[in-house]
């Protein structure tokens, strides 16, 4: 059973629903799609008693205003957007009630760029190829493909198990600064490259630039030289592969990134800190370090039994 849950006051300026992604259909050349920010999204979902992979609204830089609907409990996480209800700060990192009539909204960006609303039960938004996630570029996935527009009436699921009040350990909440070091496995081209620009990566800092996206984040930076060609033969894009074209300008593959490409890639940014460039804003800082293949698989395993922890005493909880 479903209810009616949010209407759209203000849409704000690109806000949609994402999930973990549209997973297995890259070699057909469909994208993978989802939250910017995974490990956000999913400790909002895991705050309300939510699967970690179910959809959130995936807001940006300038956030909704929405009039709730129906009484409902939800989570704000990732980017502190000055959250407010009913003019009053709302907490984030927590799960909270809304009731009927109360009006939830977004100010300016304070810390990080992107930020997760979540819903006990979740959005009743139609899975296309096992995923809620909005691809626009496409129009396909969350509401009609596309972001949310004024007018819009948004569905949740009806649950019995409602969480509220559950709080994230503050030891646990993300800092977003203006000034990130992001770890990075170096290759599988970093041969094409001369070897004074591997050297000026690791050592430069990197701006990123107002032309970033959700499909990649454009630095701005000491240009880095090709041995010979920055042309190779079309190969699968991994999350976090920093491309470098023959401007020698980086760009980062983020989440709508394509499903193949022919730049040489320099380095590519290990899992776990995926999420702190997501909440990078236009004019942040970046700076590199290399880690080992197995130092990565390591952190990602950590976290992974951190989350996996948490569902279990989240999921299924009645408060």
């Amino acid at each position: 059973m479903t209810k009616r849950v949010f209407r759209v006051i203000k849409p704000g300026l690109f806000t949609t629903f994402q999930d973990l992604g549209r997973t297995g259909y890259q070699q057909y050349g469909m994208v993978v799609a989802g939250a910017m920010d995974e490990y956000a999204l999913q400790l909002a979902n895991l705050l309300v008693g939510n699967r970690r992979d179910e959809a959130a609204l995936e807001i940006t830089m300038m956030g909704p205003t929405l009039q709730v609907l129906e009484d409902v409990v939800i989570a704000i996480c990732g980017g502190n957007l000055s959250p407010t209800v009913n003019g009053e700060p709302a907490p984030m990192w927590k799960s909270f009630r809304l009731n009927k009539g109360d009006v939830l909204a977004f100010g300016r960006p304070i810390e990080g760029a992107r930020t997760y609303v979540s819903v006990a039960g979740g959005f009743d938004i139609p899975l296309v190829m096992g995923s809620k996630s909005t691809y626009v570029k496409a129009n396909i996935g969350g509401l009609e493909g596309r972001v949310l527009q004024t007018g819009d009436v948004l569905h949740g699921i009806e649950t019995t198990c409602v969480v509220a009040g559950r709080a994230l350990h503050i030891k646990e909440i993300p800092r977003y600064e203006k000034e990130i070091t992001v770890r990075v496995c170096i290759g599988p081209h970093h041969h094409a490259f001369l070897e004074s620009s591997i050297e000026t990566f690791f050592s430069s800092v990197y701006e990123v630039t107002p032309q970033s996206d959700r499909m990649g984040y454009r630095l701005k930076g000491p240009a880095l030289q090709h041995a010979e060609t920055a042309d190779i033969i079309s190969e699968a894009i991994p999350l976090g592969g920093i491309q470098v074209p023959a401007n020698g300008e980086p760009i980062i593959l983020m989440a709508d990134r394509q499903t193949t490409g022919g730049y040489t890639r320099i380095a590519t940014v290990i899992s776990v800190d995926i999420p702190l460039l997501a909440q990078a804003l236009p004019g942040c800082s970046v700076r590199f370090t290399a880690v080992s293949v197995e130092e990565a698989q390591r952190l990602y395993r950590e976290r992974a039994r951190f989350l996996r922890v948490l569902e279990k005493v989240t999921i299924g909880v009645n408060t």
